[in-house]
């Protein structure tokens, strides 16, 4: 079984890398440079592969939401080599959130979905969060309502309203993830919209949307007409 030091010097991750730019290479390459070494007849591509298949088709997403301790269950895989590529993806999702963040101003569902995603994109359960927003629609914060499969006694009017108003909001866009990678809504995600949005318009602080993220898409209820 051929290891990367056998490859030919222009077919290696690193010598790929620092030649081409790191745009230029493969999920699986970028991870065999974390790697490094492989272990017995296998390289550290093969482990880089069988480390974005651990989560069956999660790849990466499954790998940014797993434990060190877990990644040490692959063969090869040791204590150490498991801490780097843990904070190599806790770095770039912090990143992503960084970046999000100085897009501050939602001017439609794109930048509300753009603000979210890092945050919650590679979430292994549901988590209901709320957008708050100014008057010039300026984002104040985004605060997790409640964690777990989304029903109407988890979700509940008065503690997504209770931090509008301690935030002094002047609206808000009703944010969640789907796990599963799919952002199509259930007739759950509908029902809990239309009770908010009523919710919402009773106390003058209108729901203007509800972003449902899935694996890197998203779906906005406005634009599906179910927000009127």
């Amino acid at each position: 079984m051929a290891m990367v030091r056998d490859l030919p010097v222009d077919e290696r991750p690193r010598e790929r890398l620092l030649s081409l730019g790191p745009n230029f290479l493969s999920t699986a390459e970028l991870l065999a440079i974390l790697i490094r070494n492989g272990f017995h007849d296998r390289s550290a591509m093969q482990l880089a592969q069988e480390l974005l298949s651990y989560q069956r088709e999660n790849g990466l997403a499954g790998l940014a939401s797993i434990t060190p301790q877990e990644l040490t269950s692959i063969k090869g895989i040791g204590l150490a080599k498991a801490a780097e590529i843990s904070a190599a993806l806790e770095l770039g999702k912090r990143l992503g959130e960084h970046v999000a963040r100085q897009k501050s101003i939602v001017t439609c569902p794109e930048d509300a979905a753009d603000y979210a995603m890092p945050r919650f994109r590679f979430e292994q359960r549901e988590h209901f969060a709320v957008i708050l927003m100014n008057v010039k629609n300026h984002i104040l914060s985004m605060p997790v309502v409640s964690v777990g499969s989304l029903t109407a006694s988890v979700v509940h009017p008065r503690e997504v309203f209770k931090l509008a108003i301690q935030q002094t909001a002047a609206s808000m866009i009703l944010v969640h993830n789907h796990p599963s990678g799919d952002p199509n809504p259930s007739r759950e995600d509908i029902n809990i919209t239309n009770r908010l949005v009523q919710v919402g318009k009773l106390m003058d602080i209108p729901v203007l949307d509800h972003i449902i993220l899935g694996d890197n898409k998203y779906i906005s209820l406005k634009e599906k007409g179910v927000i009127k």
